[in-house]
């Protein structure tokens, strides 16, 4: 959408509703209704699917990964200069990393189905709740859809490089502390298989729950930003699951507005970077941290500082209903300026948006 405003882009989807849609709902061609994201069930069953579906596509990725390290790592370093070991190290971690290179690229089908699935009952719940929109996808919804696919999927490429960096750290601990304790072969490669399997294996129990509730939570808001748009809904309301497991941050955000203009200017510049860090630095996540004093702040890291979005007086947390109380708390109009314009907050979030008319 280069050369044009957030406001022309507005006009321009409004503008482009096709009669082919009260056509296709005329002859009664049937609709794939994969996903129900629009109650906190249906979007704990997606994401619960989305992710049952990712571990198993990454799982021989990753047993191959420790395979392959362990079949490196298993050596006599008594008899290994120090040189020695760590080329040994870096070699395993190149065959790891040849063993995973490809996860990022094998997701992005499932992902880019389960975002149109998203998108689809998204809209098609917008349309059962009054707001005139079309059926089929309009232009920021495909926007959408491409978008959260390749950016999901260069967090997963960058999960990788972080988990290998890590494997690389613990192996030579283990074999440095394994030469000074004495141990033997056998011992030393009993440990490095335990730390590999811990890096690529047992990490992506959970792993995969945050990745796919981020990636349907982000599709789905994406979708009712969309929808907003185009039927000329200006303003959106935050809206938190508030029961015992929502937290502060969800809790706070709660009944807060956006400005529709900003959320669509703020996909402008996400779907432009191709740097997962530049992304988080664009929409960061937000953090809570403990104080010196004690208390928990609300914090984003942006533009390399960190920003108070408010301090928590009164948790809510554990009680339903109960938004809690805070201080230092900036204002609904400064939340887009600060990278929140819409969920996912933090991992797991269950957030959503509703129409502020």
């Amino acid at each position: 959408m280069c050369g044009t405003s957030p406001t022309d882009d507005l006009a321009l989807i409004r503008g482009a509703r096709r009669a082919a849609d009260e056509l296709l709902v005329g002859l009664g061609v049937p609709v794939r209704k994969a996903f129900d994201v629009a109650t906190p069930r249906g979007f704990d069953a997606a994401v619960s699917r989305l992710a049952a579906l990712l571990r198993r596509l990454a799982r021989v990725s990753e047993i191959a990964a420790v395979r392959q390290a362990v079949a490196v790592l298993d050596v006599d370093w008594r008899a290994m200069t120090p040189a020695r070991r760590s080329q040994l190290v870096r070699q395993a971690l190149a065959e790891a990393g040849r063993a995973v290179s490809t996860v990022h690229a094998q997701v992005r089908a499932p992902l880019g189905r389960a975002a149109s699935d998203v998108v689809a009952a998204t809209r098609s719940d917008g349309r059962r709740r009054g707001l005139a929109i079309a059926a089929d996808f309009n232009a920021v919804d495909r926007r959408a859809v491409a978008y959260v696919v390749r950016a999901n999927s260069l967090f997963v490429r960058d999960e990788y490089g972080r988990r290998l960096e890590s494997l690389g750290l613990e192996a030579r601990r283990i074999v440095a502390r394994g030469l000074e304790d004495g141990l033997g072969r056998d011992e030393l490669a009993g440990d490095l298989a335990r730390a590999a399997k811990a890096a690529m294996v047992q990490r992506s129990a959970s792993y995969w729950d945050v990745i796919a509730a981020s990636f349907v939570g982000e599709s789905r808001s994406m979708s009712q930003i969309s929808a907003y748009a185009e039927a000329g809904i200006e303003r959106y309301m935050l809206s938190a699951v508030l029961d015992e497991h929502t937290t502060d941050t969800c809790r706070f955000l709660d009944g807060k507005v956006i400005q529709t203009e900003d959320a669509i200017r703020m996909l402008d510049r996400l779907e432009s970077s191709e740097d997962p860090a530049a992304i988080k630095q664009i929409r960061p996540w937000v953090r809570e941290r403990v104080g010196e004093d004690g208390r928990r702040a609300l914090l984003v890291d942006r533009d390399g500082g960190r920003g108070v979005l408010a301090v928590v007086e009164r948790s809510g947390v554990g009680v339903r209903d109960d938004r809690g109380a805070y201080s230092r708390a900036v204002s609904g109009r400064d939340l887009a300026p600060a990278g929140i314009g819409f969920p996912p907050f933090h991992g797991l979030c269950r957030s959503t948006t509703v129409p502020d008319v």
